[in-house]
């Protein structure tokens, strides 16, 4: 195995959108040096002042040129840039022998670059965030718990569902609310979805067909898959005895999102990208979040494994958080987690190459007890 880099105790956090919260000042308290990168060092300097960490961290004006120019061996890049940037990124980080992290899905872009990063020693830690993130910690989290409960030999089917979500804190009659490009929200809606459903691999071709009611103590969402959930039965590590009645990894929406949605889902269907990214932003101008919303985010993740007809074993993760006035629940809970992942870099505890926020039941424990201590409140329930 490859020795790592150690870490130079220097941060350069890329971007400072709608994800950038209070995870930029955890580290702002752990790392020797935090550099903010933004498009340009006065929108850095806002950026720090609305976090409260004026003269905390060093703006900086972001393009790659200059991003290269300053990083050294053992630095940790942080992106909070879109997926697509990420290959690029990394590449620049391989050159200078620097850790890279994101919260994002692993891209084809990045894994390509893995071997030559973990020929140079360095970390490339990915999906630490919110979704994916928090929801793999509690997906391993259930799953180490029902092998040490059942045994990973002993036949079995088991469901596993993770749904999560962002919406208005107080709903409205469109049931959301736009915080994010909007285009990309819709786009999200014309991606095939794949999971397992009475024990076979399906796909929906348009995900909002498939939506179901879904609840949650007592209160009822709407739940749709999306993405290729498929692979994360092997990802998650589940026992081969044990075989998939149902693997779900989706989206949450409010009750009632699917009937206000009914006149997008039409325009939609008709698959006109013009059309498409103007009806994106009428919608934006209509349902915007303003700085008087609150957002919510709930993520319920479940796992019910049954031996035998009145035999099983069941838990669930629930988080559900408000935003406040100083700090988005969204924002929260994507950048605290990978501000930890970020710490366990600048600690050393990570290896070279890959590694995602949740890879194993230990892990997972380790790290949601983190979060905890870090204030971010969850819930477990287990019976069996």
């Amino acid at each position: 195995m490859t020795e790592v880099v150690p870490a130079s105790g220097t941060v350069h956090w890329i971007g400072a959108g709608l994800s950038t919260g209070s995870g930029l000042a955890a580290l702002c308290d752990t790392a020797a040096r935090v550099r903010l990168w933004h498009r340009t060092e006065e929108r850095a300097e806002q950026a720090l002042a609305a976090l409260g960490l004026a003269g905390r961290a060093e703006p900086r004006a972001y393009t790659p040129s200059a991003l290269a120019a300053e990083l050294a061996p053992g630095d940790i890049v942080v992106s909070m840039l879109p997926a697509p940037e990420h290959g690029p990124l990394l590449a620049a980080c391989v050159g200078a022998r620097a850790h890279f992290a994101c919260s994002s899905y692993v891209s084809d872009a990045v894994l390509e670059r893995v071997p030559a990063a973990e020929a140079a020693g360095i970390t490339v830690l990915t999906e630490t965030g919110l979704d994916p993130g928090i929801d793999h910690l509690f997906a391993h989290s259930l799953i180490a718990r029902a092998t040490e409960a059942i045994g990973p030999g002993t036949a079995a089917s088991y469901t596993l569902t993770s749904y999560c979500g962002g919406v208005p804190a107080v709903p409205n009659d469109f049931r959301y609310r736009f915080s994010w490009a909007p285009v990309g929200v819709l786009n999200a809606l014309r991606s095939p979805a794949r999971y397992i459903e009475d024990g076979a691999e399906t796909t929906a071709d348009r995900p909002w067909t498939v939506t179901r009611p879904h609840v949650i103590d007592g209160e009822t969402f709407e739940a749709y898959p999306n993405r290729d959930s498929v692979p994360f039965v092997t990802q998650y590590g589940l026992p081969p005895a044990w075989k998939p009645l149902t693997f779900v990894r989706g989206t949450l929406r409010l009750d009632g999102w699917l009937t206000a949605w009914a006149p997008v889902f039409a325009e939609l269907e008709q698959g006109d990208d013009r059309r498409i990214a103007s009806l994106a932003r009428e919608l934006a101008t209509r349902y915007p979040t303003t700085d008087a919303d609150r957002d919510r985010v709930v993520l319920a993740v479940s796992l019910d494994v049954h031996t035998g007809p009145d035999e099983h074993w069941s838990g669930r993760y629930l988080l559900d958080m408000v935003g406040t006035k100083e700090e988005s629940a969204m924002a929260r809970l994507v950048s605290r987690p990978l501000a930890l992942g970020v710490g366990h870099i600048l600690d050393g505890s990570l290896p070279a190459g890959l590694s995602r926020g949740a890879e194993t039941g230990e892990r997972s424990e380790v790290w949601l007890r983190e979060l905890g201590r870090e204030g971010l409140q969850f819930g477990l329930w287990v019976e069996g």
